[in-house]
């Protein structure tokens, strides 16, 4: 196969189809439902044809054509000659937690506040929705978008067949319609204007005039009918706590209600985007930020909820190749006045790192077809030769000049290759960057802070945008579908009340003694200037070491080593004046080089007698290599460090010496402040001083999304000193590629356990434990951490954010199980998230009063502030602790046997053994190096 030969450019934009995605942010709209029947239809996968389809006819290509620039983010109704969209694919939804009852007993109530949700709408009436489920076949196999335009067009030719249904479709297998069809099975074909792969070998002047079309066969079996009895009994709780939600018939609904959304806006998981929420925003490195929202349909109180938040993600900006790369890496940003340079074996890496399963198509051609970057040639464009139909070899330059009357302009850059077998090449100044794709990559500190910007609202902005986009023409309320199955979405949020927690009393230090202190601040923070940290240590024995910076950045040591040690003073931390070691200055070179690294921190230790507390280190600017530092710190040399950067040494605040005074005091084996009334004191019920309890949090993080083949990483934490629980050891592991489930799960807590009896004597009484974001049935006490936003509505004004304290406990939480949310946070920019907590099993039969108290509570103890924090301390340590352990793994991807090339081809469903973890040293492992 010779080059791939497709499309113009077309200012026009296409349709955006695609499926799912998880926002950790969700707000209900409350669903009114009336009775109608739905037929549920299904789709079998077939095997998918190959990627490269056939092309429809040339277009005479002007000698210099000019690229589009500009990023559509638009969706008018599909073209043949619109510029072809990347989409994404479907997620499952989650497994409902096992019932557990809402306990409403326990103590006397705080102050009760009445707050507005951006939450699901209630039904009026009890009779269930009825409709039906089809098994849909289509071959051969489509994508997902394909697979929607074969849908629309089904429904516009086949009304008499559907019984004039509009029936909703989730994109691959399932369609539900509210009216049965005229038979159970039907086969149909739909023939849509995308090329025809026997039409790829023809010639050139047999193609002129051809209209390519492509035929699908449709097979659809009725599969089964919900009336949704069981969702309606789920809800208004008749029958047995074990029963579980019909997840079957509650995806159907979400399917409905996303359908009008999904044709109108991009589909990035369970969030849509569109520019209709105020366009694209250039972010920088060939980035635009795009607004959209988040939408779910959950189980609550109130009866069945649409939860529905604003976003902001990043998105490839959709330009030429060549000004996206100029864009993207900073060697190449003035490819334009150099047409004549190619790229170095380093260069190359970093183009195709910057390209990878990037989607594009070409503008010399008139043709839908996109393509999916797989490689760059080994070859130079100039160089490069494809044999055509009969066997013939071709100079591909010479090629595009006879049948395009197009010269090739960058022939020293290597073409794109979109097949790992065939030689199927793409000139890069002839393709253009697909719109609508996620970007995958990691974004810059200024990346992320603009787009953060976008994202950053006060509560009555986020609530009129949220509002907007319920009422709005890309909504859930937009299109046919809740007409078609009698649905009715309340455009008014639910209103709720909610209770205020007060802040625990704390107590500090003060020269030698205990002092106490109540945060009265209406944002609960509190200050160190009149008091000292509960427990602060005395660091003896400290180096510090420098990696980079000009000699005005370095004279900046002398004066930032004194006032460091004053501040610790300050705040009843001891750190000796001098280091052990006289400081060393290394140039950032050293960072890029592991081996030479630890040589240099080995140095270091030996010369401090190997009885180094603290290592200090300064760089001049973020590095890769701080991965490397860490690891080899924690692991090989043993010493807990703590890092800064030169340009926050210029003006020295106090804040920012404190900030690192409390890190390093935490690190050593000290703690910020702890609770005065100690929580035996607090749940005298539960709790008593002599059977201790132990605090675990657990959490597992994963490879960066374009890496299909590194371990993930989770960790455990847990408390070891009863009544105070202020102090975590972590235990961390590698395991399989993405495994969400955390396989040595046992050992560590083991571990853990063995840790607590040392320094107590004693086994724990009881376990509390966390868990981030995801859990199973089986899992004990934990909880999730996806968050809702409430809004604090007083005398009909929404404007500030709700106080630290605030928590939720009734008709927006789980019809059946033990859940609330709380706010323990002030949100000082934006809008504040509470957090979602979801008890899975309790054998201490806390009442709701007694464990949101703890969690409170708990959320001022964190060692790093003097502020309470939005998630529970043991959840939080366990985030920094995987974070940490994904650190360590994160160089060696550069050492792996597994090459880029190979890397790609390796197939999630077996993915290779995972890369164990250093080994912590005996002198770190169990202090909160990870802090």
């Amino acid at each position: 196969m010779g080059p791939i030969l497709p499309k113009k450019c077309n200012p026009k934009t296409r349709s955006f189809r695609g499926s799912n995605h998880q926002n950790p942010h969700h707000h209900h709209y409350q669903l009114l439902q009336h009775s109608n029947r739905l037929w549920y239809w299904n789709q079998n996968h077939y095997q998918a044809y190959p990627p490269l389809l056939p092309l429809p006819p040339t277009v005479p290509l002007p000698q210099n054509p000019s690229h589009r620039s500009k990023t559509h983010l638009q969706k008018p109704p599909w073209k043949q000659n619109s510029p072809p969209l990347a989409t994404s694919s479907d997620t499952d939804s989650p497994n409902s937690p096992v019932p557990f009852p809402q306990a409403q007993e326990g103590l006397p109530r705080p102050t009760e506040i009445t707050l507005r949700v951006k939450e699901g709408r209630r039904s009026n009436s009890t009779r269930p929705i009825e409709f039906s489920t089809t098994n849909v076949e289509i071959s051969p196999y489509p994508s997902k978008e394909v697979a929607r335009m074969i849908k629309q067009k089904l429904v516009d030719d086949n009304s008499v067949v559907l019984s004039s249904a509009h029936p909703a479709y989730d994109g691959r297998k399932n369609l539900y319609s509210p009216i049965e069809f005229q038979s159970d099975r039907l086969e149909l074909f739909i023939s849509l204007p995308i090329p025809s792969s026997k039409s790829f070998l023809e010639s050139v002047e047999s193609r002129e005039n051809h209209q390519a079309l492509k035929l699908f066969r449709v097979n659809i079996k009725l599969v089964s009918k919900f009336d949704g009895r069981e969702l309606s009994r789920y809800l208004n709780k008749e029958g047995d706590d074990w029963v579980p939600l019909p997840q079957d018939y509650l995806h159907a609904l979400d399917v409905v209600l996303r359908e009008s959304p999904t044709e109108n806006c991009i589909p990035v998981g369970r969030s849509l985007y569109s520019s209709s929420m105020g366009g694209a925003k250039e972010i920088g490195g060939g980035v635009v930020g795009l607004r959209g929202f988040f939408q779910s349909l959950r189980p609550t109180q109130q009866g069945l909820a649409l939860n529905v938040d604003f976003s902001v993600t990043a998105f490839h900006e959709s330009i030429g190749v060549i000004p996206y790369l100029q864009k993207r890496l900073e060697f190449l940003h003035n490819l334009s006045q150099r047409k004549t340079r190619g790229l170095n074996g380093e260069e190359r890496k970093e183009v195709e790192k910057a390209l990878k399963n990037i989607r594009v198509f070409v503008c010399h051609r008139e043709t839908v077809q996109r393509y999916k970057f797989n490689s760059l040639t080994k070859e130079a464009t100039e160089n490069l030769w494809f044999p055509d139909r009969d066997g013939k070899n071709l100079r591909l330059v010479n090629y595009f000049k006879d049948h395009y009357n197009y010269d090739i302009q960058f022939r020293n850059l290597p073409c794109l290759q979109i097949s790992r077998s065939k030689p199927c090449y793409l000139p890069m100044e002839l393709c253009m960057i697909c719109e609508g794709q996620k970007f995958l990559g990691k974004l810059s500190d200024d990346q992320t802070t603009r787009i953060l910007k976008m994202g950053c609202q006060r509560p009555r902005e986020r609530k009129a945008i949220i509002d907007g986009v319920v009422a709005g023409t890309v909504g859930p309320t937009s299109g046919i579908q809740g007409r078609e199955f009698k649905l009715h979405i309340s455009r008014e949020m639910t209103r709720l009340n909610g209770r205020i927690l007060q802040p625990p009393k704390l107590k500090l230090g003060n020269g030698g003694y205990i002092r106490d202190l109540i945060p009265s601040r209406y944002d609960r923070q509190w200050n160190l200037l009149e008091s000292h940290v509960f427990e602060g240590m005395r660091i003896e024995r400290w180096a510090l070491i420098s990696f980079g910076g000009s000699p005005d950045q370095k004279s900046n040591i002398p004066k930032f080593m004194n006032l460091l040690s004053q501040r610790c003073e300050q705040l009843g931390i001891f750190l000796n004046k001098n280091s052990t070691v006289t400081p060393q200055f290394e140039p950032i070179q050293v960072l890029n080089n592991v081996s030479v690294l630890e040589t240099k921190l080995k140095k270091i230790y030996r010369a401090a007698s190997n009885n180094l507390q603290l290592l200090i280190c300064v760089m001049e600017r973020k590095h890769k290599g701080y991965a490397d530092f860490k690891r080899i710190a924690e692991t090989n040399v043993g010493v807990v460090s703590q890092c800064c950067l030169y340009p926050n040494l210029v003006k020295l605040s106090s804040q920012f010496l404190a900030n690192l005074a409390l890190k390093i005091n935490a690190k050593v084996g000290g703690c910020t402040v702890a609770l005065y009334n100690t929580l035996p004191s607090q749940v005298p019920r539960l709790f008593r001083a002599d059977d201790p309890i132990i605090f675990m949090g657990a959490d597992v993080t994963h490879p960066h999304p374009l890496d299909d083949f590194s371990p993930s990483v989770a960790a455990v934490v847990g408390s070891v000193n009863w009544p105070s629980s202020n102090k975590y050891v972590s235990r961390m592991r590698s395991q399989t590629h993405r495994q969400e489930i955390i396989q040595d799960l046992s050992i560590m807590v083991g571990e853990i356990l063995n840790d607590f009896y040392r320094q107590l004597a004693k086994l724990p009484k009881r376990i509390i434990f966390f868990r981030d974001g995801w859990f199973r049935k089986d899992t004990t006490l934990g909880f999730s951490r996806k968050k809702l936003i409430l809004f604090q509505r007083e005398n009909q004004v929404i404007d500030e954010n709700i106080p630290p304290g605030t928590v939720v406990d009734s008709l927006i939480t789980h019809p059946r199980e033990f859940d609330f949310y709380l706010c323990s946070h002030w949100g000082m920019k934006g809008t504040s998230r509470p957090t979602h907590y979801h008890v899975l099993c309790d054998e201490n039969k806390f009442t709701s009063d007694e464990f949101q108290k703890v969690v409170y509570n708990l959320c001022f103890t964190f060692v790093r502030c003097t502020k309470p924090v939005s998630l529970v301390p043991p959840a939080y340590y366990a985030h920094l602790a995987a974070y940490r352990g994904r650190l360590y793994l994160e160089r060696s991807d550069y050492s792996s046997p597994f090459t880029r090339s190979t890397a790609s081809t390796i197939s999630r469903a077996a993915p290779p053994k995972a890369t164990p973890l250093p080994k912590l040293s005996e002198n770190v492992k169990n202090l909160m190096f990870y802090c």
